[in-house]
């Protein structure tokens, strides 16, 4: 159980990490495909909104890799509990008033980890 914990909640860093990219780095590439029902003009108009987008999906990627390097297991359980519940909070939010393919893409890992995490 804690194997399966851990690999999700790395994937789900990971997948913050590439947030991360694309919306500071890529946005008027990945981001005009992620995001296929926006206007193309918006990108270039919003580069500095994605970025700063961006970055707090790396703050949540690194919270959760953070956790990996706990040494005390009750610490390092509640910091990646603390970050996947932001990470699944801000998924919801972003399925309510974004695309609800957001749920399955943010949301549903971070629900899934969170599981194993407290089965651990």
């Amino acid at each position: 159980m804690e194997m399966i914990a851990q690999i999700l909640v790395a994937l789900v860093a990971l997948e913050h990490l590439y947030i991360l990219w694309f919306e500071m780095f890529a946005w008027d590439t990945v981001g005009k495909k992620t995001f296929d029902t926006l206007p193309a003009e918006l990108f270039k108009t919003t580069k500095v909104l994605a970025a700063n987008q961006g970055l707090y999906n790396g703050f949540l990627a690194a919270g959760l890799i953070w956790s990996f390097f706990i040494s005390d297991p009750l610490w390092s359980k509640n910091i990646r509990l603390f970050f996947l519940a932001c990470v699944i909070t801000a998924g919801l939010y972003g399925a309510k008033t974004i695309s609800k393919k957001i749920l399955l893409v943010q949301a549903v890992p971070a629900i899934l980890a969170l599981i194993f995490v407290l089965l651990a």
